[in-house]
């Protein structure tokens, strides 16, 4: 398999309720429910590829907090190490790739359908919280 592909999501909690999306397109993931984020560019630290991807999905500003789960994950085209990081947003986020978003509590997260690489930081919020 290739090498791994960088991936980093912000887990962003506001009001008792998190913030996802919903993927879009074709392929096993399309309309599952994600944190937001997205891939790393080449040369991009974790925290600035997050600040990025966020300004570019959602316009919106954060504060990246601390590293709160980190996993590999194959899928069969590719290999992703996927950085979830705690977040605090500035402003009011808005889909600008046509997108839908919501705000969901702990428990809804457990009724909608994540990536597999999701599912574990899905069962340490369920227990842990954040």
């Amino acid at each position: 398999m290739s090498k791994p592909i960088p991936v980093v999501a912000a887990v962003v909690q506001r009001d008792g309720k998190f913030l996802v999306t919903q993927r879009q397109g074709e392929g096993p993931l399309a309309w599952c429910w994600e944190f937001p984020g997205g891939k790393c560019k080449p040369g991009e630290t974790l925290r600035n590829a997050l600040r990025r991807e966020l300004r570019e999905e959602l316009d919106v500003e954060i504060s990246v907090g601390k590293k709160i789960h980190m996993v590999q994950h194959d899928y069969p085209d590719s290999r992703l190490v996927l950085h979830f990081y705690q977040c605090q947003i500035h402003g009011t986020p808005r889909p600008c790739l046509g997108q839908a978003i919501q705000w969901v509590t702990q428990e809804e997260l457990k009724d909608l359908t994540f990536p597999p690489a999701d599912v574990k930081l899905i069962e340490i919020l369920g227990t842990k919280g954040l």
